[in-house]
């Protein structure tokens, strides 16, 4: 069965300021040796949407290696067939993905993550198939360019609001190391991050700041 991490790290090739991914992500891992955080409670999911299921393949074959080179877990976002075909632990379905139940049908023994930006989709969630979702990704918590889409932060509040539904919350959304604390306060099991890490000049350092909020 899949851990909920305490710390996801979402892939955005874009925000690497020119590095490979798998160095990021290979660099980033390596700050939680020695964190005191146990490696199993971090995962990276690949998010990269504008590439086909056979790049995608190709680069999550690395990434899957060094993953599990770290003891971290490896999800795919949507795809779950990239995701078999490389075996990665689980898929993060999003809002525009197929209905859990039908994923759940396919997904194997993939855990299967969702992602929601209120309370009330969690509780929509939960009652759906909240049997099936290891977590869901609730955000933005706080002010973040790459969730503005989805509207105005939520605010910590609406964390614990979320957690009444009984799935487990990660939360995600302008979420730094100094806020870590307030969020797991409020009743997160974990955080996510994408441009803290793959945008750091050092992202072991990054990840190891991380870490000792979350130990």
């Amino acid at each position: 069965m899949a851990r909920i991490p305490r710390l996801y790290l979402i892939t955005d090739r874009q925000a690497t300021g020119g590095r490979p991914l798998p160095e990021v992500v290979g660099a980033a891992l390596r700050g939680v040796a020695g964190s005191g955080l146990a490696p199993d409670l971090v995962a990276v999911q690949i998010r990269e949407k504008d590439l086909g299921g056979r790049e995608l393949t190709e680069l999550a074959r690395p990434l899957r290696a060094i993953t599990a080179a770290a003891g971290a877990g490896l999800w795919i976002n949507d795809r779950i067939d990239v995701a078999l075909a490389v075996g990665a632990d689980g898929v993060h379905l999003g809002g525009g993905s197929i209905e859990v139940a039908a994923a759940a049908r396919i997904a194997g023994n993939l855990g299967i993550a969702v992602s929601a930006h209120g309370p009330e989709g969690v509780g929509a969630l939960a009652a759906s198939a909240g049997a099936r979702i290891a977590f869901a990704l609730l955000g933005p918590i706080h002010d973040t360019p790459s969730k503005r889409p989805f509207g105005p932060p939520l605010g910590t509040g609406a964390i614990t609001a979320a957690v009444a539904a009984g799935i487990p919350i990660v939360a995600v959304g302008g979420i730094e190391p100094p806020r870590v604390r307030d969020v797991l306060a409020a009743g997160a099991q974990g955080v996510a991050c994408i441009r803290a890490v793959m945008a750091a000049p050092d992202p072991a350092a990054a990840v190891d700041a991380f870490c000792q909020e979350l130990k």
